[in-house]
């Protein structure tokens, strides 16, 4: 390799804040806003975001802002932060098991927003019923990722007995998390549309009316088929993706967003050269392991597109930096996460723009 290249990523001022740190371009954060919104107008559906990608009551407020009916979220942590954050309708889109504990917090949180529950037994209704608490509910199927959710055909049956106790059933929903590969997003959606159609189905073979077919992901969210022919026909009426409102890494690998479309990136300093590769301070700790089969590798470089970080240790990226000269120690570059979610969850707030502000993630580790 020939001599070190300098590399400036950060202003005067936000280069005063220690490395590694999450930085945010609000700027990509809006487009990226803006765009979604616009695709699920197209597909005549509505957009609730799934907020587990940001857990930023502030970046819920934009999307809110641009038209999105809500929010969607995983735990009731979660939910609790964006209710106490003004968020009026929330979507729990799991299996949750509810004790005793979790229900007083559920009934919390309905004091403050309207709350609908995932569910894919007839167990769990009986655990919310048990504990006092009957929120509105959505039947979750299994469209080809084989996580949880019944079969579509099933739905109709678990719908019956919650409504038969007291539940209001809002419809049906299911993740096409198949679609996080890059031959089987267009096919995925196909698989989530019909998955849904055959809930919407069983729900009306039982006398109830899917007026919600959600479903959505961001990498199957361009092949999304949008609602048609009432609440039993067509696809969905609402769309969850999460990923989209960043990007990251497998997001470009899958196709869905360009580089330059990113708009979260871990800011990390050069600390060594061993070995001819480049090592930064951002390791597993800050950006998180995960990586698909089928990726390229842990992460990129927005200087070095056709650089990869190669191998994660806890404090340490090790990135192999194919031709030309290495970035200088000292120097700072932009990483961009493999999988984005893993890595806010990862961290304590976002730098954002030139002052700098700091936001904090405000739902962060908020996972039960």
């Amino acid at each position: 390799m020939s001599a070190d290249a300098p590399f400036a990523t950060d202003s005067a001022a936000a280069g005063s804040v220690a490395t590694p740190y999450l930085r945010l371009d609000l700027g990509r954060v809006q487009a990226s806003i803006d765009a979604m919104a616009a695709r699920a107008r197209t597909l005549g559906v509505t957009l609730r975001p799934h907020a587990k990608t940001h857990k930023s009551v502030r970046v819920a407020r934009q999307q809110l802002a641009a038209g999105a009916v809500g929010l969607t979220v995983a735990t009731v942590a979660e939910a609790e932060v964006f209710a106490a954050g003004g968020c009026t309708d929330l979507f729990i889109a799991y299996p949750l098991w509810v004790d005793a504990a979790k229900a007083r917090r559920i009934a919390a949180v309905r004091a403050q927003a309207r709350v609908a529950i995932g569910v894919d037994s007839t167990a769990s209704l009986d655990a919310m019923s048990a504990h006092g608490i009957r929120p509105e509910v959505v039947v979750e199927v299994d469209s080809g990722h084989h996580r949880s959710g019944v079969a579509p055909e099933a739905a109709g049956s678990i719908g019956r007995y919650a409504a038969d106790a007291g539940f209001v059933v809002r419809g049906a929903f299911t993740f096409p998390g198949h679609s996080y590969n890059p031959a089987t997003r267009a096919s995925a959606a196909l698989d989530e549309a019909r998955a849904l159609a055959a809930a919407a189905e069983s729900l009306a073979g039982q006398g109830l009316s899917a007026q919600v077919r959600s479903g959505g992901s961001t990498p199957s969210a361009q092949f999304a088929v949008g609602n048609a022919g009432g609440s039993t026909g067509g696809g969905l009426t609402e769309l969850r993706p999460g990923v989209y409102v960043f990007g990251d890494a497998q997001q470009v690998e899958l196709g869905t967003c360009e580089l330059e479309d990113v708009a979260l990136t871990v800011v990390a300093t050069v600390v060594s050269h061993a070995g001819g590769r480049v090592l930064l301070d951002a390791g597993s700790k800050v950006l998180g392991a995960d990586r698909a089969a089928w990726a390229s590798g842990y992460g990129r470089l927005m200087e070095a597109p056709e650089a990869r970080i190669v191998a994660l240790s806890e404090h340490h990226a090790t990135v192999d930096w194919p031709g030309g000269r290495l970035p200088q120690l000292g120097s700072r570059v932009l990483v961009v996460p493999n999988h984005v979610c893993n890595t806010v969850n990862l961290a304590d707030a976002y730098v954002v723009g030139e002052g700098p502000q700091i936001w904090p993630v405000d739902a962060r580790g908020r996972n039960s």
